[in-house]
């Protein structure tokens, strides 16, 4: 669970140390350079009683200071991306990847694009600007915007990659930005061997912002790159190959990039704030019109001391908008912002040069890029490495303590799952059904009872949560449990939810639970069932569950596969995995670790019923993958059918990043044990998709034994659906055992 504010860490127990409990909500709108700072700083002094969010579309966050120099190739974008899920994590604080629309301040709550409101008690914006010029014909199809920078740097890569020996940009702004972005286009460009043709257009003098001296030295270096500087001109339209200017010229482009300047976000209009310029207008408390919502970054308009849009105002802002957010959640006498007059300007100039600004002074030198590096890297390095959480552990522990507790933290979800050894052994005394209308018990997917003419089934499964988000934990634990259902070739009919909540005042109580019972509803009735009751109580965290029951006229067993049959697995694996490493806050060389996470939420967000109705006319056997992984049910099913497999390893889907965190040791707390059960029923070569075999999956796919003549046109028909389907093997006669190639 989420750390340490208001739940428990992984590593400690109720004896240890009680929760306190949550009571008020804070929301960072954005994932802008101050909140960044303001989350790592929750990280290394938490708020008791908070339960901190932060709202941002994506999962990670450039770092502007970087980006010329990933434009011209000197940073990879692993390098500038601040990555807010794994930053999130260490503070303690719940992601919410969605895009922000407006602020009902009457009844504080954030609007978001694809959820219900979020509560907040303080709200913070800070979500930059944009520099498109959306008024202009075309520009939306055919022009790149350089903010948000994401968007630009991930097409810019993809148009570097198409090669082109002589190609044409137009870029639209001509203050520092846009001159450091030409500059950085050109070197990046002539070192791939190309001839680059590069225009500027400006509407009114270049870098008018700049001392005399600097301006001078960036026009001659831009001469010096035959960057042609076209002054005194507008864009009318933008077109898929040119951009025709206000006075009729035509510029062929082959890239079109707009840095005009700072516009921002439309939605902040409807908030009822008061604006300068369509930019919130902050005190020196940094507050708004409205003392609840406080702002920084790009999107706030400094009244008491106007500046320019520049990020290191918004770095400097950072402790203050802590120190406020604190005061004001504790009833303390809040700071004064004193953001400096001037500031030093570091200007790339496209190969490891860099110009410098202050006070009207300038001067460059290869000199100034490192210094410029060494100041960016600094910066980057706030968000490399955290400090670990300590592991309480009594002076003169009993023996075996440290054995049970283990190397890892204790994962969530299905990684929380018992042992199939340790369940087996429970298990293995439990007499047979005595009714007669109990077809079968322990050992499938869900219990088969007879029903009339036809049959019932009953699951139950819970998870413990992996995130503080309880309206996503609902929706992926009832994806999840009617995974079961699905799995047997049954319509989902009736529900009942367990839910345990962490400690909260009465209000976060009631909205808490109100969330998890709204999405959950969504869920199953999208699924055809209702949830017909349920039992909730408050403990040490939030833990979800539910118990579910399906119809089928003949439901599908892990029985019943045969030798020929080909396996289709309907989504990719590696959830265990990715939550460990999220939950460690692991780092790998080249891997942006939130990139992965939220593909992993994404995914355990997809429901089955879709593939299940495809698959289940067909299917001679079915189960979904679960706690015990890919191999661990996959050796249910050849036991029940007496039968063997053979997998092919590079036919097997994998979340993104999945394969590279095994690479690196990140591993469920679950997985050992899971190997433990299975490796020795097991050839297979030592390699990362074989680790991942043994991954416990949550909310993850549909495994099913299909006739061979059929199983192409199956696979067509999931992918048609949208899910990432494969055959990744087949049954071969022969004792029960996996062969992996």
């Amino acid at each position: 669970m989420d750390s340490p504010v208001g739940y428990l860490s992984e590593y400690e127990s109720p004896r240890m140390i009680e929760p306190f409990p949550l009571v008020q909500d804070v929301v960072l709108v954005g994932g802008g350079h101050t909140h960044a700072l303001v989350l790592r700083m929750f990280g290394m002094d938490p708020v008791e009683g908070v339960r901190l969010t932060v709202v941002n579309p994506d999962p990670a966050a450039p770092y502007t200071g970087m980006l010329p120099g990933h434009i011209a190739g000197h940073y990879a974008q692993g390098e500038m991306m601040i990555d807010l899920v794994r930053l999130a994590r260490f503070a303690g604080a719940r992601v919410i990847l969605d895009r922000v629309t407006g602020i009902d301040r009457a009844a504080r709550r954030v609007i978001l694009a694809g959820r219900p409101p979020l509560a907040y008690d303080l709200c913070s914006v800070d979500i930059g600007i944009a520099s498109d010029l959306p008024a202009v014909a075309g520009a939306a199809e055919h022009a790149v915007s350089a903010k948000p920078l994401g968007a630009y740097a991930a097409r810019w890569e993809r148009f570097v990659a198409q090669g082109l020996a002589a190609p044409r940009l137009v870029i639209v702004g001509a203050g520092i930005g846009g001159v450091e972005l030409a500059l950085a286009s050109a070197h990046r460009l002539r070192a791939a061997g190309a001839r680059p043709a590069i225009t500027l257009v400006t509407r009114g003098a270049a870098l008018p912002h700049i001392g005399t001296v600097a301006r001078a030295t960036l026009l001659r270096e831009m001469a010096g790159q035959g960057i042609t500087l076209l002054e005194g001109a507008a864009p009318s339209a933008f077109l898929a190959d040119a951009v025709v200017l206000e006075d009729r010229r035509s510029l062929p482009s082959d890239f079109t990039l707009t840095v005009a300047g700072a516009r921002p976000q439309a939605w902040l209009a409807g908030t009822g704030l008061a604006l300068h310029d369509g930019f919130v207008t902050v005190s020196d408390t940094l507050q708004s019109s409205d003392p609840a919502i406080f702002a920084a970054g790009d999107c706030a308009h400094l009244a008491f001391a106007p500046r320019p849009k520049a990020g290191v105002y918004a770095v400097r802002a950072a402790p203050v908008l802590n120190h406020n957010l604190r005061a004001a959640l504790t009833g303390r006498p809040l700071q004064a912002f004193r953001p400096q007059r001037d500031y030093l300007k570091l200007v790339s100039l496209g190969d490891k040069r860099a110009l410098a600004d202050k006070f009207g002074l300038g001067g460059g030198g290869a000199w100034l890029w490192r210094l410029k590096d060494r100041i960016d890297r600094k910066f980057m390095a706030k968000f490399a490495d955290y400090p670990a959480m300590p592991r309480p552990m009594p002076e003169a522990p009993v023996l075996g303590l440290a054995e049970a507790m283990g190397e890892k933290p204790l994962c969530g979800g299905c990684g929380a799952k018992v042992g199939a050894g340790a369940l087996s052994a429970a298990l293995a005394h439990l007499p047979a059904p005595a009714r007669a209308d109990v077809v079968s018990g322990a050992g499938d997917d869900a219990a088969i009872l007879s029903h009339g003419g036809g049959h019932q089934v009953i699951t139950t499964d819970h998870l413990r949560a992996t995130c503080g988000d309880p309206r996503l934990m609902a929706r992926i634990t009832a994806i999840h449990a009617l995974g079961d259902i699905w799995a047997m070739g049954a319509a989902p009919q009736a529900a009942l939810a367990q839910i345990t909540l962490p400690r909260m005042g009465a209000r976060m109580q009631a909205e808490t639970l109100a969330e998890i019972m709204e999405e959950a509803a969504t869920i199953l009735r999208a699924a055809g069932a209702d949830i017909v009751g349920g039992h909730t109580t408050v403990g040490a965290e939030l833990t979800i569950g539910f118990t579910l029951t399906g119809l089928a006229k003949q439901p599908i067993t892990k029985a019943g596969a045969k030798a020929g049959d080909a396996l289709i697995l309907t989504k990719a694996i590696g959830t265990g995995t990715i939550l460990a490493a999220d939950m460690a806050l692991a780092r790998v060389e080249g891997l942006i670790l939130g990139q992965s996470v939220a593909a992993a939420y994404a995914s355990m967000s997809r429901m089955q019923d879709g593939a299940a109705a495809i698959i289940a006319p067909h299917a001679h056997a079915m189960t979904d993958i679960t706690g015990f992984g890919l191999a661990g049910h996959l050796l249910e099913m050849l036991d029940a059918s007496g039968v063997a497999a053979t997998l092919d390893l590079a036919a097997i889907p994998l979340l993104p990043g999945a394969a590279a965190l095994a690479a690196a040791g990140q591993g469920s707390s679950l997985a050992p044990a899971n190997r433990a059960a299975t490796d020795w029923r097991m050839t297979a070569p030592a390699s990362p998709v074989t680790t991942l075999l043994s991954d416990p999956q949550t909310a993850g796919p549909l495994l099913a034994a299909v006739p061979a003549d059929k199983a192409d046109a199956l696979l067509q028909a999931l992918r048609d659906a949208g899910e990432t389907a494969a055959i990744i093997g087949h049954i071969t006669a022969g004792a029960p055992h996996i062969t992996a190639r």
